[in-house]
């Protein structure tokens, strides 16, 4: 996880329409909330430290929560709107200033923040784009924290002083039987991990299904396969893959494999309660017949 990308999500707001609105007050009412919410996730306001060792050569990564300057929050303007974000074919890529560690990898968290928040007033709406570090959280950790901050946001008009969450994460480090808590890289320094890759600059595009299309698509994998096993997720996920290998022009004979992250909680035994506040997917290749 050190060489992958951070976790980046926006959420579009439009703005209330006929209300009067107050981007000062948004911002104060978010920032307040915001940090009342890391008083819980407080190791997204800490940064990643490393240690040297000498014999042998091997490198340790873990939290420092020690004199960090905190999570990151930024506020931005832009003279666009909804339809100029949503109607292109394309995603423009203007959205990628929406975030603030758009190209940063997860070894960045040593001098960037673990957590960062970006903010960007639109025309009608309001853009809010996050990112997180991926060696402290994957996508269950990454909405959990999400949905506690809005419910914590949603709070301030009731009760100010609100301090508590309903799902509180839990913080304390699961560790597998008869393993080592500490983990040693065997490398020297971390330029003998760290990639970068240098990726073309490619087109974006979101695509909409419909739960009829879906059930359609599934009907017609589970027809074709003589079965009643293959899932909605199965059937989409190889209708994109067999498009993108197309895409690539991925001669006829050579083999291509389709991998997704799996939430690990429920898989462990003992399980894990769903508000374990970690990283804990696991790379899964799916059977799926492409």
């Amino acid at each position: 996880m050190l060489t992958t990308n951070y976790i980046q999500t926006g959420l579009l707001f439009r703005l209330p329409e006929n209300q009067d609105f107050s981007i000062t007050t948004f911002l104060d009412d978010l920032k307040d909330s915001l940090s009342t919410t890391l008083t819980h996730f407080h190791p997204l306001a800490a940064r990643l430290a490393m240690v040297k060792h000498e014999n042998p050569p091997s490198l340790t990564v873990s939290l420092n929560p020690e004199n960090s300057p905190g999570a990151r929050f930024i506020h931005s303007a832009v003279n666009l709107t909804v339809d100029d974000i949503l109607t292109p074919t394309d995603v423009p890529l203007v959205v990628q200033s929406f975030f603030d560690h758009h190209q940063a990898v997860n070894n960045d968290g040593h001098k960037l923040s673990l957590l960062s928040v970006k903010v960007t007033k639109l025309v009608d709406a309001i853009f809010i784009g996050c990112s997180i570090n991926r060696m402290l959280v994957d996508g269950t950790s990454y909405w959990h924290f999400i949905n506690s901050w809005s419910e914590m946001f949603k709070s301030k008009g009731q009760n100010s002083h609100l301090t508590h969450i309903s799902c509180p994460p839990i913080l304390d480090r699961w560790i597998p039987t008869g393993s080592d808590p500490i983990v040693n890289l065997p490398f020297s320094h971390d330029v003998e991990y760290l990639n970068r890759p240098n990726r073309p600059m490619l087109r974006e595009r979101i695509f909409h299904f419909s739960s009829d299309s879906l059930a359609k698509l599934k009907a017609k994998a589970n027809s074709e396969c003589n079965t009643t096993k293959i899932s909605s997720l199965q059937s989409l996920s190889a209708l994109v893959w067999r498009c993108v290998t197309r895409a690539r022009r991925v001669p006829a004979d050579q083999k291509t494999d389709c991998i997704m992250a799996i939430n690990n909680r429920s898989r462990i035994s003992p399980p894990l309660p769903e508000n374990y506040f970690g990283n804990v997917m696991h790379m899964n290749e799916p059977k799926l017949a492409f």
